[in-house]
């Protein structure tokens, strides 16, 4: 077994092979978890959040729900989820939506999409490798007229999502840095990252 802290802010990857399990933990609670997923051995196959979406018939994730790749193929699978409705719509901070969204003051702060970039550089990823991601634990509300909401998060102290890979693949982490929204409720904490043998 493996185990890991990952900083407020910070990021973090590895390759979870065939049924190994990965439990995401949400230690101090209210903090999203930017997430992407690769075929490690051909990154082309990637997390896709349309195929996703369409095989669920839902944008939300939790047990039961199936990672599925560009290729419509099943990536990992929502073994547990003590939360019960993550994000898929939402995508990552960067420093480009940060000053869309809330001015250009915010330009040099640290974003999920620098994260991404650096964990991804591990693996020879680059930029146009970046889809769209899920956000564990982030509530994004959606009203009936489309729009999209991020708001304070359903999650709590110690609360665990866990997820099954069922081919080897490459995950990547960005531990949320944004403070400008309740996503993190404006103070990024320290989650954990556990790899477990094939159950």
């Amino acid at each position: 077994m493996t185990h890991v802290t990952v900083p407020a802010r910070g990021a973090w990857s590895a390759v979870v092979r065939t049924r190994e399990t990965l439990t995401v933990t949400d230690l101090h609670g209210n903090q999203a978890v930017d997430f992407l997923v690769y075929d490690a051995g051909d990154t082309a196959v990637r997390y896709s959040a349309p195929d996703t979406v369409q095989a669920q018939g839902g944008i939300f994730l939790t047990t039961g729900s199936v990672l599925m790749s560009n290729e419509h193929t099943p990536l990992m699978t929502v073994t547990a989820d003590e939360v019960g409705r993550h994000d898929t719509v939402g995508g990552a901070c960067s420093k480009e939506s940060n000053t869309l969204r809330y001015g250009h003051h915010t330009w040099s702060q640290h974003a999920c999409v620098e994260n991404f970039l650096a964990e991804g550089a591990r693996y020879g990823l680059g930029k146009r490798d970046l889809v769209s991601n899920i956000n564990w634990y982030m509530n994004v509300p959606v009203e009936k007229d489309g729009t999209l909401g991020i708001v304070d998060g359903i999650s709590a102290p110690g609360l665990r999502l866990t997820l099954r890979a069922e081919r080897d693949v490459i995950v990547l982490v960005s531990n949320c840095p944004q403070i400008n929204n309740p996503c993190n409720g404006f103070e990024p904490t320290a989650v954990a990252m556990t790899i477990g043998a094939p159950a």
